[in-house]
């Protein structure tokens, strides 16, 4: 599929509505903020989450974490309310809802806001890799035209071809860059909601295999916002026991600042037998 880049922000690229009620919001399942299985992707619905609080607040979200209890599918409608659990003069604790009817799909709790501190630094440095426009596209198995994975770019740093998943375990990194083409080069936290969804895409690479997983929780730590076109996803599995998967993700602009850390737990899996969409290979996440 051929992309269309049509510059927008992340609460566009996701397609969220406000209400005439300022603490729920609306979002329509749209094949593309679904994964190639056919339903939301989490980063996607943590990325609306985050939004609406944001929306609700008009504070910038500081942290975040998401806990995936069902699945939403395309046709079907989010509804994600905020709740204020707490606002103090520069800091709102909140939390929110996200469900299809009475069907709970996500909680998400969160602290938002910003404030004045005399001291302030990065004490850990981005890995040295290639840029990106030295390096191949990643390739997907994906038999869903149209989902999240045709608005994304994503080019391995270090990482594994389709081809290279011989079965042998590495040191657990993976490093790629990833953009969403059409999102504006201006990083919200939203954006780095949904590109820090890949720590089960990481499991496969760590153990060589035609595998992956299932989030069952997305935390967002914004460290420092900076425009950048690039993001590097530096992921780091740290175990896999008893068929789940734990690791972070450090996230980075390209100018060497650390945007984010991500932390996921996911259930592991082995990929799904499909078929290969238009002779093309693509994996999922």
């Amino acid at each position: 599929m051929g992309r269309v880049v049509c510059r927008m922000d992340a609460r566009t690229f996701l397609g969220l509505e406000s209400t005439h009620n300022d603490r729920r919001w609306h979002l329509p399942v749209h094949q593309r903020n679904t994964t190639s299985g056919g339903f939301l992707f989490g980063g996607c619905a943590l990325g609306a989450a985050i939004s609406a609080m944001e929306g609700t607040t008009n504070r910038p979200c500081v942290w975040a974490t998401a806990q995936y209890l069902s699945y939403a599918r395309p046709g079907e409608v989010l509804d994600i309310d905020v709740i204020i659990a707490n606002e103090g003069n520069s800091i709102t604790q909140a939390r929110v809802v996200g469900h299809v009817g009475e069907r709970e799909i996500l909680t998400v709790n969160a602290a938002l806001g910003e404030r004045t501190f005399d001291y302030s630094g990065q004490f850990v440095d981005m890995p040295s890799v290639p840029y990106p426009d030295t390096l191949p596209q990643r390739e997907h198995m994906n038999v869903l035209t149209g989902s999240f994975h045709d608005y994304l770019e994503e080019r391995f740093a270090k990482g594994r071809t389709l081809d290279q998943l011989d079965g042998i375990a590495n040191d657990g990194r993976t490093q790629m860059w990833a953009r969403i083409p059409s999102v504006i080069d201006a990083v919200d936290a939203a954006t780095l909601a949904i590109l820090g969804d890949f720590v089960p895409m990481g499991v496969g690479q760590a153990f060589g295999i035609r595998g992956g997983g299932n989030s069952l929780d997305n935390t967002l730590r914004v460290v420092k916002l900076v425009p950048t076109n690039w993001i590097l996803l530096d992921i780091h599995i740290h175990g896999v026991q008893n068929g789940f998967g734990h690791g972070e993700v450090h996230m980075w602009a390209e100018d060497g600042t650390l945007l984010a850390v991500a932390s996921q737990s996911c259930i592991a899996r082995m990929w799904r037998d499909e078929p290969l969409r238009s002779g093309t290979k693509k994996e999922t996440i």
